[in-house]
């Protein structure tokens, strides 16, 4: 990953998709950021490869299926790679895609909020370049009190583990305890920070930061492994872009 950038210099992206739309919107969301230049577009990866040669590059934003030489194997062909963010319409390369180290995942259409998130992954710039995120960020409660036998127990989100649905109650691990309380499984997955939590299940409700390891059907989580529910597996998949 690169490091903040606290002077003045850009950093300096390449935008390859053999979308003209898909580059028009990605060439709109750089354009927002001051920190970041647009240093080149090219519509298919070998015009990309020779770009490179000549053209210092930071960071950049590829789509997968093209003509000629797809991504991924434009990638493979790099010595020096620079950050890279894939883009893509299909789901199906995320895997391959975390295999060959790129920062993040993005499905299109992207929104300029995804984008944000992607970038804060790819490059860890100052979140006061963008004030509504900082101020959301630092308002946020890292716990919340939960009701356990008639008294209200404090749980810090770090610490759960996954949370396991019981009908009406709510089963929350932790490396240290276990806690019941009442609660649907969809109220609290509205209360749990997204960027950490996601439902793999219509029983379960996982912490991204305490996966020991996952395939595209099971997860394994304080050595108890989950099955990603049908209805929940595109859900599971968008998350594997926001995994670390």
């Amino acid at each position: 990953m690169m490091k903040s950038n606290s002077g003045k210099k850009k950093y300096q992206c390449l935008v390859v998709d053999d979308e003209q739309q898909a580059r028009v919107v990605l060439k709109k969301h750089i354009a927002q950021l001051e920190m970041l230049d647009l240093a080149g577009e090219c519509s298919h990866a070998i015009a990309a490869y020779e770009f490179l040669q000549s053209h210092p590059i930071d960071l950049i934003f590829l789509d997968i299926k093209m003509p000629q030489l797809n991504g991924l194997d434009f990638l493979r062909s790099l010595e020096r790679r620079p950050v890279v963010i894939l883009t893509t319409a299909y789901r199906d390369f995320a895997f391959e895609g975390f295999e060959l180290d790129v920062a993040d995942y993005l499905l299109k259409p992207i929104s300029f909020n995804r984008f944000l998130k992607s970038l804060q992954k790819a490059i860890q710039f100052p979140l006061d370049l963008i004030p509504e995120k900082k101020e959301k960020i630092l308002n946020q409660k890292p716990f919340m009190y939960f009701r356990v036998n008639r008294q209200m127990v404090k749980v810090h989100f770090n610490d759960i583990a996954y949370c396991e649905s019981l009908k009406d109650y709510i089963k929350i691990v932790t490396p240290q305890q276990t806690l019941v309380t009442k609660l649907p499984i969809s109220k609290l997955e509205k209360l749990l920070p997204p960027n950490r939590f996601v439902r793999i299940h219509r029983s379960f409700i996982i912490n991204t930061q305490h996966i020991s390891s996952y395939s595209s059907t099971k997860i394994d989580v304080m050595e108890k492994t989950l099955s990603v529910g049908r209805m929940y597996k595109k859900n599971w998949e968008n998350t594997l872009s926001l995994l670390l």
